[in-house]
């Protein structure tokens, strides 16, 4: 909620000060999380007010299979903070994640030709 000050209403507190208290200081997944891991929700219905916003909107972001790096961008959090969200949800089974499956630790070649396709149709 803004505060009024001088006619001119303050701006809100840093979302980042949110994210910092949503993710409890972590700036890591309890479980490793690639960018490019897919997510579906775990439930067809909605998270009730007792779940943090942000896992309320993950959870209705998720009803198509969405990745980390687009739960990021279309939250507009940073990619950190939703892994770590990411995360939590899985061990609280609110949510599915599909991770890549990687060859010797390298990228999944069909993979980075997916990531180029998208990039030169930008």
């Amino acid at each position: 909620m803004a505060s009024w000050h001088g006619g001119e209403p303050e701006p809100e507190r840093s979302s980042l000060v949110r994210m910092y208290a949503v993710t409890g200081g972590r700036t890591a997944p309890r479980t490793a999380l690639a960018m490019e891991a897919l997510v579906s929700s775990a439930t067809s219905m909605q998270l009730g007010p007792v779940y943090a916003r942000e896992f309320r909107q993950i959870s209705e972001l998720c009803r198509q299979i969405r990745s980390v790096a687009e739960i990021s961008a279309l939250l507009a959090i940073p990619l950190g903070v939703a892994r770590v969200l990411v995360a939590d949800m899985e061990a609280e089974g609110l949510v599915r994640v599909y991770q890549p499956q990687l060859d010797a630790g390298k990228p999944d070649a069909s993979l980075l030709e997916r990531v180029l396709s998208g990039l030169r149709r930008l």
